[in-house]
């Protein structure tokens, strides 16, 4: 079955009764590609490509480039197109209301199939399933809707909503039947076709992003296992599985697989391949990528392509299709820069470079033009690209490419160049270049050059009149001036010559649209500046030759008319309303005047009153009127042109779109252009516009033919008078959708230069031309078969190229104007500037001048130079100036010094206080020893931090270790559920409903007995409460069985620790133990510890130098004193006995290296002498400054040397200068020795002690200095363990990433665990209440149909009525809240099930009967307080049984929940195993790589025992290194252990003795449990006569309500006897009497009897006669009666007996009911003759007696 194509394909739109023919136009050609629709190229054979272009479905010849053209069905465009697996058919899902997907047989193009109601409005992707049996489709906005199809059926086979945003493709999987993907904005879903109990439906799983952003995802492909690889937008892939990333894949090195978007993934031979946004394809291994996980937390993994080709430097790939050659790999690409390739994916050494087969403009048209003179057409768009079209021979001329994308283009006419080749480009950034169009062919060789091709572009000038896009291009009339516009609001005029010449601008109101000139009709020549904003400009022609030479181009000398548009559309409207309503006023009026003459003609005499009543009840309300409005944003407007002068027709958009506006400018236009509100004084109104404005317009040459271009994407032909500028004849159209409804807004329509043609481009990029005649008669009306290409200029070929402007931010003709004067300005500024320098230099010399010869002159006619001053107020104001410059100078020098201030204060922090003890050197007096202290550095704070905190971090126990801990003792934790007792309490509903309600109050007595009772219950349940509670703890200490006491625990753990394990580290299976791991915060605390135990040792240390150098400077200074002493003691003495003076020792530099720092003024001024000096060697600044620095030392101490010397030198003059001895006496004499021996004895101490102190000095220096050789010994060890724990700290580091994100998913995994576990607990707990609940329910429901049967009471004749009644299902109305559409459907779905199940229940319950059971109304006879309590408890049984079935269904979700948990808690348990295995390789590796670490260890020989046959060994790699001590501990630990052996096995002998014993124990306890449980269960049986719970009994106390019901049973029982006892007195009275009486009757029977039988004898007597006389024939005929009469009262007494036994067998049932006898008493037996009287009399009494018995 076939469709014919001709009634499926669209047809233009005619406006009825009009004369205008189907066939207007004829498509001719397609010149433009929308390459930035997604998957816009399929591949139908080898040499056929198909893509979608508007509303036409284009079939394109690779070869021959020919094209074939399939029309859309519903004038609304295509969505999506694919073509089937075997090539024999393709699909075309098209857009619109309801669009069809309409299935095409190939090669005949033959409507195939039509599917139909699959979206609402469009189509954006369509694929087929690997066999091409079903047929896959998503919508787009507003239903997103994924349907299935049995497309050759035509039918849905499944269909549900994809998404709430756009959903780009949908594909299904090649190999997983059933699966489908789907993608698109932020989202990726993953489909099944899943089997349910309701049939087929497609179930949707939301892929999760988790930590990865969120992206919109364009391609895809599903991998053989079900696994999905999607792209992103930054160009990496995304591995999914199970819903959910697995893994991010990237290149090495973190790189991006692509540098954009990846569109298209492709599975080809083994092979996965990327298509990129980058222009490049790469192919990557498959099975590594199937096979791919995440090595750390980052969730990447890191590949590399197995090949790759570059497309190009400005391509980017939207889609590829293989070439359907077999075993082929050729692919064809779309290129949404405007390109289709042919691309060789074999990646051999013969692989073919990419080749572009077709090129076409990228994005929407901006600009397009044809010639006067020849059917050319030139456009241009924003991909930089200008293109000239041949649309006769239907190929491209040429194409030339710019730096800046083309926004406009104007094809000069051919008066400005005669060959009419001149096309004027606008583009982007601001830039007009005139490019000359020629024919290579016809230039000259030159120097060996040839020329290819049909065209060329020449740019001829290159000018940039603006700084933002130019919009508009326009040629005055006479071809003199031409004007551009542009965004930035500026019109700009040229001269029109060779060269093109600025003029001037003018500026505008808003961006500029477009620009008309007046036509050759109108006498002024203006320009119509058309702005987006709703403005209009009318500006007059500027004079060429009245260019001013200011510094600016702007015109503003120019008259200038101004309009702005303001919107009438709601008035319009309103009016419109007005004028309907009155039409139908009229209307009315008139329909009311007839009615009324019609009422009078019938009711001649009806009055006024009830005429106006008929008039007020036809009255009807009249809605208000619609509100007038002005949008707030003005629409804006697309397009105008000219009437007549001072005249316009504008084309509105936005809200006022719907009409064509004629305008005119008004005459007061002194207002502010801005501030303007101008109306249109006339409108049309345009059919079908009023969403859908009109973007241009265009006339043909006559102007009988007005064109409009759509934004929809259509295009309107309206036929029009050439002198009509009212448009009045603008009445009917044809009108034919040609662009893509959405986004092919048609900006420009052209007709030829001969009207033979019409040309149209869009905003979807396509390009397209229209005959007016059909193909076979244009082939016979056009004589050539090429357009003319115009032939170059004369010379043009030896002419040089143009400059172009190619740097976007160069000036702009105003821009540079300005900027030529404002340099003009300032050259003069400077001349001026130079001119007034030179003039005071001219004075100052002249002046110097004056004052050397006033100095030349005698002094007393000398001037002095305070004459020269004119006004001391000068000097005081230069004086002034010069401190404001001085405080400015340092204003401004004021950030370099608190630049050199804080570059000093840094440098001291650095390398001056982080010093905390500088190197100070101690020498000896006499021996020559030395000692130095430690340098020693500040610890860092940071260090220090760490330090204060080390101790806790590494104390700090892991998360996992305490899951650990937790885990090992499961019998400590105790639910929390307590048991609830629920008691079943009779609901107030339940009471109500009893027959009667009796409530009375108990005595004093009973109170009592009850309160007692109360009480002695609550301390029972206080004991058991208490014993339950003791019993938990015992059960809680209770160990459980796997119990392990913490003293064992703890000594295996020690075990395992120190003995257990006694594989080497450097093992490959050695397992660290825990608190063996180390990380970098352990190391990073154990090197800062041994830095500060260096600092310590070092400290303590220098202490002690600091304090020796201290006693070294105070025994100098304490010598220095004692040499002064000696001085003044030789000076007593005479010089023969004078000992020499010992020197005495000076400091060194290096003992007091802190006076370093220390500087006077003198030593600062000294230094400066120092520098001057210095600077004349030409050494650097920095050499310059070490050299004085070490004059400057050298200065002092030879300073301090001399003054010692000199001092030394005068003590020594005075001491030779003392007088010559006198004469002395003998006493005199005596007493001078004396004083001599004294002073010799002084001088001798003196130089004994000095001697001493000296000697002592070097001695501790000695000892000191040994102390610290050891001490240096020491911390060179300590400095290479700091060095080993650095290399390990280095390598820990390395760790420490891998080994964080392992430790952190292992807590990761442990909390997901421990929320598992407390969820699957609470949910446990839940259950355990929802389980209480539902007992207590159902014990509910127990009491419920107990109280029934109470209700009933016993011999009910209304019992099966009333328990049909009471067990009916009801259909019950459930009040639900709507939560949502789908949750509504869900519900409604459930509703309908229940409903479904409740009919069957009724229908069950009416087939146990046979017929209905109607509980509307109370039957007859039954007591209807009974049924009404009967409906009562029928109502809250299935209320009941409702929160039965609720907390059922609850109980069961709760279980799924755990069971999910379950598997959740199972899932986690693995992972945390399998990261903790991670972390257990990597603590291995750590633990290696650590071994690999070198330790320095120094030996001595002797400590070395590792010999070979008496010899050390060469090699020492085998060697284990001990500590003496540890060894001697092992070998001490060995004896030790052999001991602890020992005791371990006594102790283990005794335990299981111990043991044998408990077992026995435990077996007699069970066995005395177990007699106790029988006697107990024997004595329950014989008490109570079944077995009961003993917590019970015990807590059983008395029922205030029992209590009072029994008391009132008492009460009612003596009642009822006392009453019982009076009627039985009664009865006994009574049957006295009745004994009297029937003693009284017996008598009279007895007398009548007597009377009776006297009667008898006589009746026989008297019947003996008369038979005598009578005759002896009748005798026989009265026995046969009475032998009737007798078998009739047999046959009576055996229904009575049969009657008497029913009745005893009915009494001796125990439910038995006395009903009425069924058969009716037998009619009275007619009287017998009167010798049968006794025996009648007889029988009378005997049914007497049986009536009586059955009362």
């Amino acid at each position: 079955m076939y469709y014919n194509y001709e009634d499926l394909c669209s047809r233009p739109f005619i406006t009825a009764d009009s004369n205008i023919p189907q066939n207007l136009l004829h498509l001719s050609h397609s010149f433009g590609y929308d390459c930035g629709r997604r998957g816009n190229l399929q591949l139908l054979d080898e040499h056929t490509l198909v893509f979608i272009a508007g509303n036409l479905l284009i079939l394109l010849d690779v070869h021959t480039k020919e094209q074939r053209y399939i029309r859309s069905s519903s004038g609304g465009g295509i969505g999506a197109i694919m073509t089937h697996p075997s090539k024999q058919y393709f699909t075309v899902a098209e857009k619109g209301h309801q669009p069809n997907i309409i299935i095409y047989e190939y090669p005949s193009l033959r409507p195939y199939r039509i599917l139909r109601g699959g979206t609402g409005s469009t189509y954006s992707y369509v694929d087929f399933n690997r066999d091409g049996s079903l047929l896959a489709s998503v919508g787009g906005a507003p239903d997103y809707m994924l349907t299935l199809w049995d497309w050759r059926q035509e039918q849905v086979t499944l269909c549900n909503k994809a998404f709430s945003q756009d959903v780009y493709r949908v594909t299904f999987s090649p190999d997983c039947v059933g699966q489908l993907t789907t993608s698109g904005t932020g989202h990726i879903r993953f489909w099944k076709m899943a089997n349910t109990f309701t049939g087929l439906k497609l179930q949707g799983l939301l892929g999760s992003f988790g930590k990865t952003t969120v992206t919109d995802i364009e391609g895809y492909v599903e991998l053989p296992d079900g696994k999905v690889v999607s792209g992103s937008e930054w160009g990496n892939m995304l591995l999914w599985e199970g819903g959910l990333i697995k893994v991010e894949i990237c290149r090495k090195g973190r790189r991006t697989c692509h540098s954009g978007t990846i569109y298209q993934f492709n599975l080809d031979e083994g092979e996965l391949m990327t298509v990129g946004s980058d222009g490049v394809v790469r192919s990557w291994n498959l099975e590594t990528i199937d096979t791919a996980d995440a090595v750390d937390d980052s969730g990447l993994f890191e590949i590399e392509p197995m090949n790759e080709i570059t497309v190009g430097r400005n391509v980017s790939l939207y889609s590829m299709v293989k070439s359907s050659i077999p075993e082929t790999s050729i692919w064809f690409a779309q290129d949404s820069k405007g390109s289709i390739w042919k691309l060789d994916l074999s990646f051999s050494n013969i692989t073919q470079d990419p080749k572009c087969l077709f090129s076409f403009h990228a994005g929407a048209i901006q600009g397009m033009d044809v010639s006067e003179s020849s059917h050319l057409m030139a456009t241009t768009a924003l991909d930089s690209s200008v293109r000239v079209f041949d649309f006769l021979s239907k190929k491209e001329l040429t194409m030339s490419r710019f730096k800046q994308g083309g926004t406009t283009l104007t094809w000069a006419s051919d008066m400005l160049n005669s060959a009419g080749g001149l096309l004027v480009v606008g583009f982007d950034d601001g830039v007009v270049r005139l490019l000359e169009l020629y024919n290579p062919k016809s230039l000259h060789t030159v120097a060996g050059r040839t020329h290819s091709g049909d065209a060329e572009l020449r740019l001829r000038q290159a000018l940039k009149p603006h700084n933002a896009p130019v919009t508009a291009i326009a040629y005055e009339r006479n071809r003199k001036i031409m004007a551009t516009g542009s965004t930035d609001n500026t019109v700009f005029f040229f001269t029109v010559g060779e060269r093109y010449e600025p003029v001037g601008f003018v500026t505008v109101p808003g961006p500029v649209q477009g620009l008309e000139w007046s036509p050759q009709s109108h006498v002024k020549n203006t320009l119509l500046i058309f702005c987006q904003n709703g403005h209009v400009v009318e500006v007059q022609c500027p004079d060429p030759g009245a260019q001013t030479g200011g510094n600016t181009f702007q015109l503003s000398g120019l008259p200038t008319m101004h309009f702005c548009f303001s919107s009438i559309k709601s008035r319009i409207k309103r009016d419109a309303e007005i004028a309907l309503r009155q039409a139908r006023k009229e209307k009315k009026k008139k329909e009311r005047e007839e009615r009324l003459k019609k009422l009078l003609e019938q009711k001649p005499d009806a009055t006024d009153e009830e005429l106006q009543e008929k008039e007020q009840e036809e009255d009807e309300e009249e809605v208000e009127l619609p509100p007038l409005y002005i949008p707030s944003r003005p629409s804006p407007l697309q397009c105008g042109f000219y009437s007549t002068p001072g005249s316009f027709w504008l084309s509105m958009g936005g809200y006022d779109s719907g009409y064509l506006y004629h305008c005119k400018f008004s005459e007061q236009q002194s207002e502010d252009p801005l501030e303007r509100k101008d109306e249109p004084f006339f409108f049309i109104p345009v059919h079908g516009t009023d969403h859908n404005p009109i973007l241009t317009i265009t006339f043909n040459s006559s102007r009988q033919l007005l064109l409009c271009g759509m934004e929809d994407g259509s295009i309107r032909v309206y036929p029009v008078q050439a002198s009509d500028h009212q448009l009045s004849s603008m009445q009917a159209y044809w009108a034919l959708s040609v662009h893509d409804n959405q986004y092919g807004h048609v900006w420009h329509i052209r007709f030829s230069f001969d009207d033979m043609f019409v040309l149209t481009a869009g905003a979807d990029g396509n390009i397209f031309s229209f005959s007016c005649l059909p193909e076979e008669e244009l082939q016979k009306a056009m004589q050539l078969k090429h357009a003319k290409v115009p032939s170059p200029r004369v010379g043009l070929e030896m002419e040089k190229a143009a400059q172009d402007i190619e740097d976007p931010s160069a000036y702009s003709i105003e821009t540079a104007k300005q900027k030529l004067e404002l340099d003009r300005m300032h050259k003069e500024a400077e001349e001026r500037k130079q001119e007034r320098r030179k003039k005071l230099a001219e004075l100052q010399s002249r002046f110097q001048a004056l004052l050397e010869q006033n100095l030349s002159l005698p002094e007393h006619i000398r001037l002095h130079r305070s004459e020269f001053e004119l006004d001391p107020r000068f000097h005081e104001e230069i004086e002034r100036q010069t401190e404001e410059r001085v405080m400015e100078v340092r204003k401004e020098l004021s950030w370099e010094e608190e630049k050199h201030r804080i570059g000093l204060n840094k440098l001291q922090t650095m390398f001056w206080e982080s010093v905390v003890q500088d190197t100070v050197t101690v020498y000896a007096f006499k021996s020559g020893h030395k000692i130095s202290n430690y340098r020693l550095l500040a610890l860092p704070a940071i260090q220090m931090h760490q330090h204060q905190h080390g101790t806790a971090a590494s104390k700090s126990v892991p998360m996992e270790q305490e899951h650990w801990q937790n885990k090992s003792q499961p019998g400590k934790e105790v639910s929390n559920i307590s048991p609830v007792q629920d008691e079943l309490v009779t609901d107030s509903v339940m009471q109500s409903g009893r027959m009667q309600s009796v409530s009375q109050k108990l005595g004093s007595r009973e109170a009592e007995k009850l309160r007692k009772a109360a009480e002695k219950a609550e301390k029972a349940r206080a004991m058991i409460e208490k014993r339950k509670k003791d019993w938990a703890e015992l059960y809680a200490s209770k160990p459980s069985e796997d119990y392990e006491d913490p003293k064992d625990v703890e000594a295996i753990r020690m075990a395992k620790e120190k003995m257990g394990d006694f594989k080497l580290k450097s093992a490959k299976d050695f397992t660290v133990p825990e608190h063996l791991r180390m990380n970098v915060e352990k190391k990073r605390v154990q090197l800062v510890e041994l830095e500060k135990k260096i600092f310590e040792k070092k400290s303590e240390m220098n202490s002690r130098v600091m304090a020796l150098r201290d006693s070294k400077v105070e025994i100098v200074s304490q010598l220095h004193a004692k040499v002064e002493q000696l001085q003044a003691i030789q000076q007593q003495l005479p010089p023969e006995k004078r000992h020499p003076l010992p020197a005495v020792p000076v400091l060194m530099p290096e003992e007091i290296p802190e006076r370093k720092h220390r500087y006077t003024r003198a030593t600062l001024e000294r230094y400066a002498t120092l520098r001057v000096k210095m600077a004349s060697t030409g050494l650097d600044e920095q050499q310059n400054g070490e050299n004085i620095l070490e004059l400057l030392e050298q200065e002092t101490q030879h300073t301090h040397t001399e003054a010692q010397n000199t001092h030394m030198e005068d003590e020594s003059v005075e001491t030779q200068s003392q007088k010559q001895e006198e004469e002395l006496t003998e006493l005199e004499k005596e007493m001078r020795e004396v004083e001599e021996t004294r002073n010799l004895y002084q001088q001798d101490k003196l130089l004994k002690q000095m001697e001493e102190e000296v000697w002592r000095f070097d001695a501790e220096l000695r000892v000191l200095r040994h102390e610290k050789q050891e001490l240096d010994v020491y911390m060179k060890m300590a400095d290479l363990r700091h060095v080993t724990l650095f290399e390990e700290l280095l390598l820990l580091k390395e760790f420490e990433k891998r080994e964080d994100i392992l430790q952190e998913r292992l807590t990761t995994y442990i909390q997901e665990e421990q929320e598992i576990r407390a969820k699957m607990h609470e949910c446990k707990k839940q259950m355990e209440l929802k389980k209480r609940d539902i007992l207590r329910l159902q014990g509910k429901e127990k009491t419920l149909t107990a109280t029934f049967q109470a209700s009933l009471g016993e011999n009910n004749k209304f019992e099966e009525f009333l328990t049909r009644v009471f067990k009916k299902k009801i259909k019950r109305t459930k009040k639900k809240e709507t939560h949502g559409g789908e949750d509504d459907e869900d519900d409604s779905d459930e509703d309908s099930d229940e409903d479904s199940d409740r009919d069957n229940d009724e229908d069950y319950d009416d087939s146990e009967t046979g017929a209905p059971l109607d509980d509307s109304v109370c039957p007859p006879n039954c007591d209807p307080e009974l049924f009404d309590n009967t409906l009562r408890l029928r109502e809250h049984r299935l209320d009941v049984e409702e929160q039965l079935q609720e907390g059922i269904k609850s109980l069961d979700s709760l279980k799924k929940e755990c069971d999910t948990l379950a598997k959740k808690e199972k899932i986690v348990q693995n992972n945390r195993k399998a990261a903790e295995g991670d972390l257990e390789l990597i603590n291995r590796e750590k633990q290696q790589r650590l071994n690999e670490v070198d330790v320095v260890v120094p030996l001595r020989l002797h400590q070395i025992e590792y010999v070979n046959n008496g010899l050390l060994p060469g090699k020492l790699d085998s060697a284990l290194i001990l500590n003496t001590a540890d060894l001697q501990h092992l070998q001490k630990r060995i004896k030790e252990l052999q001991e602890e052996k020992t005791e371990q096995r006594e102790l283990y002998k005794h335990a299981k003795q111990q043991h044998v014993q408990l077992r026995h124990d435990l077996k007699d306890m069970e066995a005395k449990i177990m007699e106790s449980e029988v006697r107990c269960e024997q004595l329950m049986l014989m008490k109570f006569g079944k077995l009961v719970e003993l917590k019970v009994l015990q807590t059983l106390s008395g029922n205030r309500k029992v209590e009072e019901m029994r008391h009132e049973v008492r009460e009612r029982d003596a009642k009822n006897t006392q009453e019982l006892k009076h009627w039985e007195a009664k009865v006994a009275e009574a049957r006295e009497a009745l004994t009297e009486v029937m003693k009284q009757n017996t008598e009279r029977l007895r007398k009548m009897n007597s009377l009776l039988s006297q009667k008898k004898a006589l009746d026989d007597q008297l019947n003996s006669k008369q038979r005598k006389t009578v005759g002896q024939f009748q005798g026989r005929l009265v026995e046969k009666q009475e032998l009737q009469r007798l078998q009739q009262l047999v046959a009576v007494q055996a229904q009575d007996i049969e009657a008497l036994s029913n009745e005893i067998h009915a009494l001796s049932r125990k439910d038995g009911h006395i009903l009425p006898p069924l058969e009716p008493v037998p009619p009275p037996i007619p009287a017998p003759p009167h010798r049968h009287t006794a025996s009648n009399s007889g029988v009378h009494r005997k049914l007497n007696l049986s009536s009586k018995a059955v009362k």
